[in-house]
């Protein structure tokens, strides 16, 4: 397809006047792969179609929240039956209870939930529960894990941070980061480390199990399970960032997956079915230090809010069916099968790694494992790939650093025509 843009380029430009870089998070600017975004005007099932009418196969997913695919019709339905009673109450719903029974069913680390807004709400309110339970300040992050943009957790951080090439970011004042210690993921040793120092101080260590905004990296299975050992040995806090992963890698998560149990657990996106929720949970005894019941404060407006939670429930309906991720899990490795034979046909340097329904192709001669290794991938290349599978109506996150995401709503002739696009992207590179 010829890719023309112009109502794009100019509703980019008019929104660059009132909002900051033109848009409301700053991977959408499309500027790591130094181009200019597609303005979304409607969205179908596995399709997104632009201000310009250019209709593309989607695998953003909204970043991960849409595993049913976009308006699936009992998602929409149950929003809209919830709207016409009411967007908010601030006051408690019936399906608040709904969703958290549904959400406590599924992870036995769980005993009782407290909703968010989102993900980074959850893991800043997960931190502060370790902190008020254990009475300790230090919290151990991993280098390229992102959980959210609390002051105390953008450190070496990963998603729109490595980006952006800012693992870091200014506004935040040394003292908030001095407790937090960085640890190497899928690296035991470097986490003992710390612990030989600092063990009687550090409340919790917080890990995305699987990592995803590094790109997709995999945990060392004796990786997790070391993390659990050592966590218990010092009275220190596990808690597992889900919230890419909850749902996405099956009922129970990674957690499930991998068969490690944390004390807390974020999760976020697919819970609220492409509306905007984040919630954390951990064992009744844990959850008693969390206002009203205890002393440690967190609340939300919107928290719970009547429509969010007719989402949620409508979306995990229908992914609690049987054969549901064992469906989606072949369609994802029917795919990138696949991938890998293009790369061996093209003689590429690079590699994908894959869990469920989740992917990224990294530019890269080795292997990712962690956030050393990602960085050494190819941008610029990445950068000419996309553009390619843009131009040719496939969207792919617009990072070298996201996870692909596939969804119920892909079909089979769906992933023929991505694999024809992206070998015309091999080809010419």
């Amino acid at each position: 397809m010829s890719h023309k843009t112009p109502k794009s380029e100019k509703l980019f430009n008019e929104a660059k006047k009132y909002m900051v870089g033109g848009v409301n998070s700053p991977v959408r600017s499309f500027s790591a792969v130094e181009g200019s975004p597609v303005f979304i005007s409607k969205a179908k099932g596995s399709k997104l179609i632009d201000a310009d009418g250019n209709k593309y196969i989607d695998y953003i997913g909204s970043w991960g929240p849409l595993i049913l695919g976009h308006t699936d019709k009992d998602v929409v339905k149950a929003v809209q039956k919830a709207s016409s009673s009411g967007t908010s109450y601030g006051a408690p719903c019936k399906d608040e209870i709904t969703l958290a029974k549904m959400v406590v069913s599924c992870l036995p680390s769980i005993d009782k939930i407290r909703m968010t807004n989102s993900g980074t709400e959850a893991t800043m309110s997960a931190i502060r529960v370790a902190r008020a339970y254990t009475g300790r300040d230090y919290i151990i992050k991993f280098e390229g894990c992102y959980h959210g943009h609390a002051d105390y957790l953008l450190v070496k951080a990963g998603s729109g941070a490595t980006t952006f090439g800012n693992p870091s970011s200014p506004g935040v004042p040394a003292s908030f980061t001095s407790k937090t210690l960085v640890a190497k993921y899928n690296d035991t040793e470097s986490v003992e480390k710390l612990f030989k120092k600092y063990g009687e101080k550090i409340a919790g260590v917080i890990i995305e199990p699987v990592a995803g905004n590094m790109g997709v990296v995999l945990p060392d299975k004796a990786f997790l399970r070391g993390l659990r050992a050592i966590t218990r040995q010092y009275g220190s806090l596990l808690i597992f960032d889900e919230v890419m992963t909850g749902f996405r890698l099956g009922l129970s998560g990674a957690q499930g997956l991998f068969r490690v149990r944390p004390d807390i657990t974020c999760l976020g996106k697919i819970i609220g079915g492409g509306l905007p929720v984040g919630a954390y949970g951990a064992s009744s005894k844990i959850m008693s230090i969390v206002s009203p019941e205890g002393p440690m404060y967190q609340a939300g407006t919107l928290s719970g809010n009547p429509i969010a939670m007719a989402a949620g429930i409508a979306n995990l309906k229908k992914i609690m069916k049987k054969d549901f991720y064992n469906k989606l899990a072949k369609r994802t490795d029917l795919m990138v099968g696949e991938i890998n034979s293009l790369i061996d046909k093209y003689g590429l340097e690079a590699n994908v790694t894959s869990i469920g329904s989740m992917f990224t192709i990294f530019f890269n001669k080795e292997k990712v494992t962690d956030y050393k290794s990602a960085l050494k991938s190819d941008t610029e290349k990445f950068s000419r790939f996309f553009s390619i599978l843009l131009k040719n109506g496939v969207i792919f996150p617009p990072s070298q650093f996201e996870s692909v995401f596939i969804s119920s709503a892909h079909t089979n002739s769906d992933i023929e025509k991505t694999l024809d696009v992206v070998e015309k992207g091999f080809k010419a590179l």
